[in-house]
């Protein structure tokens, strides 16, 4: 079989592959990462050569779906991945290396027959692999992933080879069948540690060869949806559906809409629920009309997190919101909701306006004075505000029987859970 068609160069070869001039005008690197698999136990039987299909009229015929796709995408530089079994000769062959190369190769065929390859062998053969193809190559052992410690040892050795604020596009489709759901992992891992972007997720699929054509798929949706499975964490966790804005963005939501989600959450974060529950009315539209993309798989959580604003006055509102951050152990804003809700209860909305400040201020006086409101719930109030200011400013009540409350609600998570659901099912009746 003749060797595949590649690009021609477009780095400069030195000694090695550091010394590299790679010709454009910016730093982040676009590294391809191909993963190279076991293949048949007959070494004599090649990878069977496929026209890969990318778009309609953008097709690569090659042993090798990697190279084809380095075609495709164009690269920096190509990483590829491989065991101490894989067919580590079975590709350098087909590069046509030259006679010079083919003791190196033969020894290393009967090193990939004994499961025994090593990396110093490969190391060998990096420059020369990199002349032939026109870029930097690295070519990297990995363990089988056959236990924990192997699979996080491949996610180390992979963000060794990468930089900081990096590109990656992944090639899965000759590598061991258990490596396509490590290569996703992989580029979420990554995008953590290293802020390394995902351009796509590659598998060219042999088995659906038709008419002499074989599909090439990007997997990259299934890291789309592992991004929206970690803003929905995100959002549980601090009560941020801000985080929902940049995704719904990525899937064709205008930025004028998704801006109402960011404007509300900034509005619902800094105690503004009335504003926020505006801009969450506005989104209403744009979820009943259908979320383009993956979005759309998400709409209905979404809506499940954002309802709060359905409620039907301010004091709903608050009530909702001060439970809501309670359940997720944001205590400050839950007494902040629950405080200002229950000022939202004394108003009389036919003489006074609720998103007046000196209207509330004048009527959280006029209760502490006994001027409105009842009497009963005193003690509740003054421990609900007792908390409030213990956890926002770190105060204590000058009153000994409310301090000692406030304090022994603090002692203890559960304890502050339970008084402040008390005092908002008290204060702040359905």
């Amino acid at each position: 079989m003749e060797p595949a068609s590649l690009p021609a160069p477009r780095f400069c070869l030195s000694s090695g592959l550091n010394d590299y001039s790679v010709e454009r005008g910016y730093s982040l690197t676009h590294t391809l990462v191909s993963f190279l698999g076991r293949g048949n136990p007959d070494r004599g039987k090649r990878y069977r050569q496929a026209t890969y299909e990318f778009a309609p009229g953008q097709q690569q015929t090659t042993e090798f779906f990697g190279l084809g796709l380095l075609q495709q995408i164009q690269p920096d530089r190509l990483l590829i991945l491989g065991t101490t079994g894989s067919m580590w000769d079975v590709l350098l062959f087909s590069l046509g290396l030259g006679q010079e190369y083919d003791e190196a190769l033969l020894a290393l065929t009967e090193s990939a027959d004994a499961d025994r390859t090593t990396q110093e062998e490969l190391d060998g053969l990096t420059t020369v692999v990199s002349a032939r193809l026109g870029l930097p190559v690295t070519l990297r052992l990995i363990p089988y992933g056959r236990d924990t410690g192997e699979q996080v040892e491949i996610l180390q050795r992979m963000a060794l080879d990468l930089a900081e604020g990096d590109a990656v596009t992944l090639d899965v489709t000759h590598g061991l069948r258990h490596l396509p759901m490590l290569a996703q992992m992989s580029a979420l891992y990554l995008r953590r540690v290293k802020n390394v972007e995902a351009r796509g997720l590659y598998y060219g699929a042999l088995d659906m060869t038709r008419n002499g054509l074989t599909p090439v798929m990007n997997l990259a949706g299934l890291l789309r949806i592992a991004e929206w499975v970690g803003a929905l964490n995100t959002f549980d966790k601090d009560g941020d559906y801000g985080a929902f804005a940049d995704l719904m963005e990525q899937d064709g939501v205008s930025t004028h809409q998704a801006n109402y989600l960011r404007r509300a959450a900034f509005r619902e974060r800094t105690s503004n629920a009335w504003e926020a529950r505006a801009d969450l009315r506005n989104l209403d539209a744009v979820l009943d009309s259908g979320l383009p993309g993956m979005s759309a798989l998400f709409a209905d959580q979404l809506k499940t997190r954002i309802r709060w604003h359905k409620g039907q006055d301010l004091l709903a509102w608050q009530r909702e919101l001060a439970l809501e951050y309670l359940g997720r152990s944001d205590y400050i804003r839950s007494t902040i909701y629950a405080f200002e809700g229950f000022v939202t209860s004394l108003i009389d909305d036919k003489k006074e306006r609720f998103w007046d400040f000196q209207d509330r201020d004048r009527v959280r006086k006029e209760y502490q004075s006994g001027l409105r409101g009842k009497k009963l719930l005193f003690g509740d109030y003054f421990l609900l505000k007792g908390l409030r200011n213990a956890l926002a400013h770190g105060t204590r009540p000058d009153d000994s029987k409310i301090r000692h409350k406030v304090e022994s609600a603090l002692s203890d998570s559960k304890l502050l859970q339970e008084e402040l659901r008390r005092l908002i099912k008290k204060l702040l009746p359905r």
